[in-house]
C-alpha cells in the first residue's frame, strides 16, 4: 500500500496561503525549540527532521506547486499516495509534458548548490537579578558546525577538486522519457548521483566526507545589557551553524533564564519584597535598615501601621532596558503577631487592653452543630 500523503502544512503550522516569510518564521521559531543543541529528546529530534523537510519543500516554488495539487514531491515519482499519476512521475511530470521542464510557469529546476545557510542555535545563560539589573559580561561555550580547516568548505581531499557529474553533465537533473495513457510523457528528476548539484567529490575530505563542516566547541564574550529580563534573547549574527558546504552561518540566540532572588520579585522593572515588622514596632513606629540591589535604605515603620501596609521607594528597582531610568521598589509590610507569651508578657498584655478598654475574652458564641457540642459538655 502507498504511504499517506504528508500534510506539510500542518508539521510547519502554517495556513495554505502562508507567504515565503511567513513559512521562515515558522520554521526558525519550530528550530529554536526542536534543534538538537537545544532539545536532546529524541522525539524532539525526529520532530526536527520532519518541520525541515517541511520548511525546505514548502519554499521550494515547484514542490509546493505539487503539495497543492494534492501530491507528495518526495514520494515515488512525487505524485504520492492516491495520485491518479502517481505512477507516471506525479502531477509536475504532466505538466512537464505539456508546457516545458518546469511546470506551466515554464523553466528548469536546474542545479542545486552544495552551499547552503547554516541553522540558527540557541543557548541558555542562568543569571542572577544583580546582574540582570545591572548588565554584566560573560564568557560562554558553544558547541555548533564550523567550517573544516582540512577542506576549508568544499567538502574535497587536500590537493583535489569536484569534478563535472558524468551522469547530468553537470546539469543537476535528468530528463527521461515515459509512456502513459497520454502518450509520451518527458520528466526531469533531479540528478541521484550528484544529488542535484551538478557536482561530484571523488576524494571526500577525510575530516568532514563532504559536508564542508565539522562540530566544534567555541568560547564567546556576551555582553548583556543592564534591565534584559527573564526570557528575552540576544542576538549574535552569524554566530550560529556554519552551512553544508561551507555556506554562511545562522545566528546565534542567548536566552535569559534569570534565577529566584532570595529577597526581591521582579515585575518588569519594578521590585517587591515583604518585611516582618514586630506588632510593637508597628503600634509604637520604628525604623529599619534594608539593602537593596545596589545600596542600603533607611525605611521609617510609622505609629499603627497596619500589616498589608505597601512603602514605595522611588529609582530603587531595576534599570530600565536602553533608558537610563529605573524601576521603583515596594516594600510590603507584614506585622507579626507573637506566638508565645510567658505570663509576665500576657498580664502586661491584658493590662494593655484595659487601658484601651478592650475585651479580650470571647464575646461571639458559637453556633450550629459545634456550639451545640460544646454547650452540652459545659452542662
Amino acid at each position: 500500500m502507498a504511504d499517506a500523503v504528508r500534510d506539510y502544512y500542518r508539521l510547519l503550522g502554517v495556513r495554505k496561503d502562508a507567504t515565503p516569510e511567513e513559512l521562515k518564521r515558522a520554521y526558525r521559531k519550530l528550530a529554536r525549540e526542536l534543534h538538537p543543541d537545544v532539545n536532546p529528546d529524541p522525539a524532539a529530534q525526529d520532530r526536527f527532521k520532519e518541520v525541515t523537510t517541511a520548511y525546505e519543500v514548502l519554499s521550494d516554488p515547484e514542490k509546493r506547486r505539487i503539495v497543492d495539487l494534492g501530491g507528495d514531491p518526495l514520494s515515488q515519482g512525487g505524485g504520492g499516495a492516491g495520485s491518479p499519476f502517481g505512477g507516471f512521475g506525479g502531477f509536475g511530470d504532466v505538466f512537464e509534458a505539456f508546457f516545458g521542464g518546469g511546470g506551466p510557469m515554464g523553466g528548469g529546476r536546474g542545479r542545486r548548490s552544495r552551499v547552503r545557510p547554516g541553522a540558527d542555535a540557541l543557548l541558555q545563560l542562568s543569571l542572577t537579578l544583580e546582574e540582570t539589573a545591572f548588565g554584566v559580561r560573560r564568557e560562554i561555550t558553544v558547541e555548533t558546525a564550523v567550517v573544516c580547516e582540512t577542506c576549508h568548505g568544499d567538502g574535497c581531499a587536500p590537493g583535489t577538486k569536484p569534478r563535472t557529474c558524468a551522469t547530468c553533465g553537470g546539469a543537476g537533473e535528468i530528463q527521461s522519457v515515459q509512456r502513459s495513457f497520454l502518450g509520451q510523457v518527458m520528466t526531469t528528476r533531479a540528478c541521484s548521483a550528484c544529488g542535484g548539484t551538478g557536482e561530484q567529490i571523488p576524494s571526500p575530505c577525510p575530516t568532514c566526507g563532504t559536508d564542508g563542516r565539522v562540530r566544534a566547541r567555541r568560547t564567546k564574550t556576551v555582553d548583556v545589557p543592564a534591565g534584559i529580563e527573564d526570557g528575552m534573547r540576544i542576538r549574535l549574527a552569524g554566530q550560529g551553524e556554519v552551512g553544508p558546504g561551507g555556506g554562511p552561518a545562522g545566528d546565534l540566540y542567548i536566552e535569559i533564564a534569570e534565577q529566584p532572588h532570595e529577597t526581591f520579585t521582579r515585575e518588569g522593572a519594578d521590585l517587591h519584597c515583604t518585611i516582618g515588622v514586630p506588632m510593637t514596632s508597628a503600634a509604637l513606629g520604628s525604623e529599619l535598615v534594608l539593602t537593596t540591589l545596589d545600596s542600603e535604605e533607611k525605611i521609617e515603620i510609622r505609629p499603627g501601621t497596619q500589616s498589608g501596609a505597601v512603602l514605595h521607594l522611588r529609582a530603587k528597582g531595576v534599570p530600565k532596558l536602553r533608558s537610563s531610568t529605573r524601576g521603583d521598589l515596594y516594600v510590603h509590610v507584614e506585622v507579626r503577631t507573637p506566638t508565645r507569651l510567658d505570663e509576665e508578657q500576657e498580664q502586661l498584655l491584658r493590662q494593655f487592653a484595659e487601658l484601651r478598654a478592650e475585651d479580650v475574652s470571647v464575646t461571639t458564641k458559637p453556633s450550629g452543630l459545634f456550639g451545640k457540642v460544646r454547650d452540652a459538655f459545659r452542662q
